[in-house]
């Protein structure tokens, strides 16, 4: 009896040595990226790429075989990401030395939908990346059946439009909503940043700034990380309830101007440009709102992103915007567009005549509805 629970012990302890021989023997040093495409030709050019502030060069290439198989073997300092280009053909994926990770696809899907496994950042971008292309599926079904009701009934485009409007909108805060979620679970995964940030800043500030706050001490190595918590530092810094960073600007007369200068005051910030057709489409209930409401306590302050200074006087004339107009002519490089973390106009700030910020983007019988509220 004793000799068999030796033997069996004996049996047990030879099995867990080869066992963490195995784990002592794993390259830590690298990570590894193999995988397989149908649909493709044989000896096929494949590009590994790092995500280096939108670098196109390649740290890696080979060719498929004939099978259509690829291999990359790679080192990193620390996780980061990668993407893998075929052809017209990219697919995402997340790294860290000693990572074993398969990846294949069907270069013929369009939706590029891909499979990943192998490590645990792998596994949870493949579980994101999942539960995404259901709810895309559903959102471009939507609009294929939309597009085919609408070929039939060309005359009922707007019923069909209110008709279907709130599927659509269903799908797409679902959508929303899981990768909000998926984030927040996944704080400690790049996969959770990659997540949050396939979202429109302009419209989930809010979200973005509580998710920075979540990740300040996490991936210190990565840049995308770095850079992230470096725009939502100021992003935050322009949110409603701060004071609007005070600047300095000329005037289109060549005069400076600075925005601390209309304290006392309700003022709209207003980001706009010549060029910008939806900017001059809003500005006429721009004018109908000073001109309501600009003898009790209320100015605009123009700041536009034209670089000919032609342009943006011939516009403030033909549009009638007579109150002060300030440009540093530079676009969207101008330093105080960076500064208000401006990615898109028409954006603009309404600030309270302490100079905080108590609306952003107001437009239109918004405008209007909270000024009459405010200024009785």
């Amino acid at each position: 009896m004793k000799s068999t629970i030796l033997n069996h012990w004996k049996s047990l302890s030879f099995i867990l040595f080869i066992s963490l021989l195995g784990m002592a023997c794993k390259d830590e040093s690298k990570f590894e990226i193999s995988g397989k495409f149908t649909n493709a030709q044989p000896k096929t050019k494949v590009y590994l790429f790092g995500v280096d502030k939108n670098s196109e060069t390649p740290v890696d290439s080979t060719v498929l075989s004939d099978k259509g198989e690829f291999r990359f073997t790679r080192s990193t300092p620390d996780v980061d990401f990668f993407r893998v280009k075929i052809d017209n053909s990219e697919y995402m994926l997340i790294a860290k030395n000693g990572d074993k990770i398969q990846l294949s696809a069907d270069l013929a899907d369009p939706t590029l939908v891909y499979q990943l496994s192998g490590a645990e950042e792998a596994d949870k971008l493949e579980e994101l990346n999942k539960n995404k292309n259901r709810y895309t599926a559903k959102i471009a079904a939507i609009q294929e059946q939309f597009e085919q009701t609408v070929a039939s009934q060309p005359h009922n485009r707007e019923a069909i439009v209110n008709q279907m409007r709130p599927a659509l909108i269903k799908e797409n805060e679902g959508l929303v909503d899981y990768i909000l979620k998926f984030a927040t679970d996944n704080t400690n995964s790049l996969a959770g940043f990659y997540a949050i940030n396939s979202l429109n800043p302009g419209d989930y500030e809010q979200e973005l700034i509580a998710y920075a706050d979540k990740i300040k001490s996490k991936f210190n190595n990565n840049a995308a990380v770095t850079e992230f918590l470096v725009r939502m530092t100021k992003l935050k810094a322009v949110q409603v309830g701060q004071v609007a960073p005070d600047f300095t600007m000329n005037s289109m007369e060549g005069k400076p101007a600075k925005l601390s200068e209309f304290r006392g005051k309700y003022v709209l910030l207003d980001f706009w440009a010549s060029w910008c057709q939806p900017c001059r489409m809003e500005n006429p209930n721009l004018v109908k709102a000073y001109q309501q409401f600009k003898d009790k306590n209320f100015t605009v302050v123009g700041v536009s992103l034209d670089k000919d200074p032609a342009a943006w006087k011939q516009a403030v004339i033909a549009d009638g915007l007579n109150w002060t107009q300030l440009s540093e002519l530079k676009d969207f490089d101008s330093p105080t567009v960076r500064l208000y973390q401006i990615d898109a106009i028409p954006s603009s700030f309404l600030l309270d005549p302490s100079g905080k910020i108590v609306a952003k983007n107001l437009r239109a019988d918004q405008l209007v509805e909270f000024l009459s509220k405010t200024l009785r």
